[in-house]
């Protein structure tokens, strides 16, 4: 079996356009999460989203096919660039053996709320509309861009999609089916119809304060804050990797995927699915139980998601639960669905290499159901050895995996 690798790395968050900016903003506690500017939020009771700013897709694409794309896609477009450039796989791998796991919860949901519009206006439906909405076509498009002829699969799991997406690539690497993988997540559903549908299944909170909507962990917590963009990562087989000399940030060495079979949209509130996701993981990485430990967690600022994922830190690791290094970066970001699992692999990875842990910021009223070391308010310096990154999802979709520091 072969070891895998990151190898390059990419993101548009509402923290910044590119993973440096992000990282930084992290690092610092920054709040990312401002009052809807894409919409009149007088339309809706949730008041506040993680937008991403200031976007030019014409960095990444051409003008004359950024039109073809919705934003989900443009998005994956810029983070996947970023990620194949950091990298510098282009030209080192064999096409057939050069993969694409870019998947979306929702795809091209702008597309299909404007042409909604347009049919009950009278007006014409772009030719457009169908490649540009379904939810396969940025992993399709990126195949495209860097002529990705190996294994393509675009993962819809709901909020686990882009952890699945890294996951199922780093075992498609490690039993020998590719040599690399573009493998990672995007969304973009900042449309008074998702934000609506959010709304009625009581998803989102209604507060209207950015500094205490997303506030994972905390006993005032209300329901999660929606957000959008992508991340990306390349994966990578170890020898493949060193032979060309590449930069490795992290190598995967576990992964997890089960189901809570409990509930439609709420988690099992024992968190027993998401226990044995992390176990699985943890199983597969060989973890020890000394090892310097840090969890990027699901952390959704949702009372059940919250108190249910604690618990199955605790099943899992015991006594070892209350010394690991939490936080939910989610808490600066918001809740970026499909995309959110890539860009939480992205700042583990990163907290391991640099030792530092991105803290839950906002974090003011503790609860006694979630009594672990959260990371509140402000980074700390931490060398850990080892990371996880969980994610579950609408449909009882767990995902975990499992990073190690090179």
């Amino acid at each position: 079996m072969n070891r895998v690798v990151i190898t390059g790395i990419g993101a548009v968050t509402p923290l910044g356009n590119d993973v440096d900016t992000t990282w930084e903003a992290m690092k610092n506690g920054v709040c990312g999460i401002d009052i809807i500017s894409k919409f009149d939020p007088s339309q809706t009771k949730a008041k506040v989203a993680g937008e991403v700013k200031n976007f030019d897709p014409t960095a990444y694409i051409d003008k004359r096919e950024v039109r073809k794309m919705d934003l989900f896609c443009q998005y994956a477009m810029a983070a996947a660039t970023q990620a194949v450039n950091d990298s510098g796989i282009m030209g080192k791998v064999a096409p057939e053996r050069f993969g694409v796991y870019v998947g979306s919860g929702v795809g091209g949901i702008t597309t299909f709320y404007e042409q909604s519009i347009n049919l009950y206006t009278d007006k014409n439906i772009s030719p457009f509309f169908i490649p540009m909405m379904i939810g396969n076509i940025a992993s399709g498009n990126v195949a495209i861009r860097f002529n990705a002829k190996g294994p393509c699969v675009p993962i819809v799991t709901a909020c686990s999609t882009s952890t699945h997406s890294i996951g199922e690539a780093f075992h498609a690497i490690k039993f020998g089916f590719a040599d690399a993988i573009i493998a990672g997540g995007t969304e973009a559903t900042i449309t008074p119809l998702a934000v609506k549908g959010f709304t009625s299944c009581k998803a989102l909170t209604l507060s209207d304060d950015p500094k205490r909507a997303s506030i994972p962990f905390d006993k005032e917590r209300s329901g999660f804050v929606m957000g959008e963009g992508s991340g990306i990562v390349i994966l990578e087989e170890y020898e493949h990797a060193v032979a060309r000399g590449a930069k490795i940030y992290a190598e995967v060495v576990g992964y997890g995927n089960t189901n809570d079979a409990h509930h439609i949209t709420a988690p099992d509130p024992e968190g027993t699915g998401a226990a044995n996701c992390v176990r699985i993981a943890l199983e597969e990485a060989g973890y020890q139980g000394t090892e310097e430990l840090y969890i990027n967690a699901h952390g959704t600022s949702t009372s059940l998601n919250d108190a249910g994922e604690t618990k199955a830190f605790k099943a899992v690791l015991g006594e070892r639960a209350y010394k690991a290094h939490i936080s939910s970066t989610k808490s600066m970001t918001g809740h970026m669905l499909g995309a959110t699992g890539a860009v939480e692999a992205i700042a583990a990875a990163l907290a391991l290499r640099d030792g530092i842990i991105p803290p839950t910021i906002g974090y003011k009223v503790p609860d006694p159901e979630c009594d672990l070391d959260y990371t509140p308010n402000k980074a700390v310096e931490v060398q850990a050895d080892m990371a996880l990154s969980t994610t579950f999802g609408f449909g009882g979709h767990n995902a975990c995996i499992a990073i190690k520091k090179i």
